[in-house]
């Protein structure tokens, strides 16, 4: 179920975490009639392949939502991701971008509101190995980034300070 995770199964089946289990079965009956494998037959190969990976998609949605148990379980995960995700993210600054504050050993930066954030030089290492060590790689056009939400000391902001995996030690 963890792969399930991170894509949204309600989205998949196109309904709605308050839709009831037949109404998801609808939709499921519906998907899986127009992605079956046998159905795609005739289509070039690059279709039929696409169509065969969304039809996976729809039964793997279809027997976590399908049962009480782990629909309540899948439930709570995309609570919990949405609790984690939901910052009033202002803006996103490069770990570069921020001022290194020796005697506190952390990366600083100010807020529009005459506040700042603060990353800590600590926090920055803990966040890298555990990328390093989950293996979770996030790729952008610049290599391995990784980053953290810091909020400002004063008001509600917040920003999302990424850096590079190979640069982390930018003081």
């Amino acid at each position: 179920m963890c792969e399930a995770a991170e894509q949204d199964l309600y989205a998949v089946l196109g309904a709605s975490p308050s839709d009831t289990v037949q109404q998801l079965r609808h939709r499921y009956q519906r998907l899986a009639l127009q992605y079956h494998p046998d159905r795609l037959g005739g289509q070039c190969s690059s279709e039929a392949e696409s169509g065969v990976k969304k039809f996976l998609e729809v039964d793997a949605a279809w027997r976590i939502l399908s049962d009480q148990n782990t629909r309540r379980q899948y439930d709570l995960q995309r609570r919990a991701q949405q609790l984690q995700q939901d910052w009033p993210v202002d803006s996103t600054v490069c770990l570069e971008d921020m001022t290194w504050n020796q005697d506190e050993c952390a990366y600083t930066y100010d807020c529009r509101c005459g506040g700042g954030f603060s990353v800590t030089e600590e926090e920055v290492d803990k966040e890298t190995r555990s990328t390093q060590q989950n293996g979770e790689e996030e790729e952008s056009e610049d290599g391995q980034q990784r980053g953290v939400v810091v909020c400002c000391d004063t008001c509600s902001l917040s920003v999302y300070v990424t850096w590079s995996l190979q640069d982390s030690n930018v003081k």
